[in-house]
């Protein structure tokens, strides 16, 4: 696929295109780095780029506004999962039950932007489908979010695809549970670095994603993501020019029966005082099946199931809870 061992880069247009030995080639190809690292650069995606550069750069330009304006976007309660979170707002070690400083970043994030018929559990779907508080300014980011969103659905879609075929499934074995993904996007910015870290204070501490997978868009500069390896050592997340990151969530891990792996990550601090004192931003879009999907571990070479069937959006909010409790 154009990548190796150490670099995970997969072009997903390869593979589409792929067909018969080739095709299950690269699938089982997929299939190694997800039980290695669970964390792949995806290249070749056909996402536009002019949809890119739009929300890229609103994005920036939101951030750049005074607090007091940012601040207007801010949701009714600190509990609310969307809008605008400040700075040092949030510990993501905590979701873990790891005690450190506030990291050193802010957000803006937004749910779903059509809540689905037929709503049968009104007290977690006010969670997954409440009311993302927009600003009036810069003008744009809203319609520039949603055309952002409705693409990573759509790539996430076809990379459930892949990773149907990469577990030696049909392509289209996890369409059923994907009808009305409670997806989510997260949109942060870590401001440049004009004093020390506190100790233990990193720009994001470190966590494992909930859901079935995220795609993460970033910049090479300054560097910082970092996955955790199998001997509790950090490493740079694979990178390539053009590419998404995706990384497996705790929820497809499950599915998968703990075949693949979701791994620790965070946001480290850079050593280098001119990369220290980077701007960095990135774009989180957080997929999650449907609210009423029912997560069986999938077996695999005759592997015996490690978990009983959940609902995904009940298990997804045990999560949520559990880390809002920390």
């Amino acid at each position: 696929m154009g990548g190796d061992a150490v670099s995970a880069v997969v072009s997903l247009a390869e593979f589409e295109a792929a067909s018969g030995a080739a095709r299950r080639a690269l699938a089982a190809e997929v299939d190694a780095i997800c039980r290695r690292s669970g964390f792949l650069a995806i290249r070749d995606h056909g996402v536009r780029q002019e949809t890119i550069d739009e929300v890229w750069s609103l994005a920036e330009a939101f951030f750049d506004y005074p607090e007091a304006v940012k601040a207007t976007a801010a949701g009714p309660s600190p509990s609310h999962p969307y809008g605008y979170f400040s700075f040092l707002s949030e510990a993501l070690a905590k979701s873990e039950g790891v005690e450190t400083p506030p990291d050193l970043k802010e957000s803006f994030n937004c749910g779903p932007f059509e809540r689905p018929k037929g709503v049968i559990d009104p007290e977690y779907h006010d969670f997954c489908y409440a009311e993302t508080p927009w600003p009036e300014e810069p003008k744009g980011f809203q319609v520039a979010c949603r055309r952002y969103f409705e693409e990573m659905n759509a790539l996430a879609g076809r990379v459930m695809a892949l990773f149907a075929e990469a577990l030696g499934r049909p392509g289209d074995y996890f369409e059923p549970a994907l009808s009305s993904p409670v997806s989510a996007m997260r949109i942060l910015n870590y401001p440049e670095q004009d004093t020390a870290p506190a100790p233990g204070q990193l720009r994001a501490g470190a966590h494992t994603d909930y859901g079935s997978l995220t795609i993460l868009l970033q910049k090479d500069f300054p560097p910082g993501l970092q996955i955790q390896s199998a001997d509790g050592g950090w490493e740079p997340a694979p990178f390539a020019p053009g590419a998404f990151i995706v990384n497996i969530g705790d929820l497809l891990a499950r599915w998968t029966n703990d075949r693949w792996v979701s791994t620790r990550h965070r946001v480290a601090n850079p050593q280098d005082q001119k990369k220290a004192r980077a701007r960095r931003q990135s774009i989180a879009f957080f997929h999650m099946p449907n609210w009423d999907a029912e997560i069986a571990p999938i077996s695999v070479e005759g592997a015996d199931s490690k978990y009983a069937a959940v609902l995904a959006g009940p298990h997804l909010m045990s999560k949520f809870q559990r880390s809002k409790d920390v």
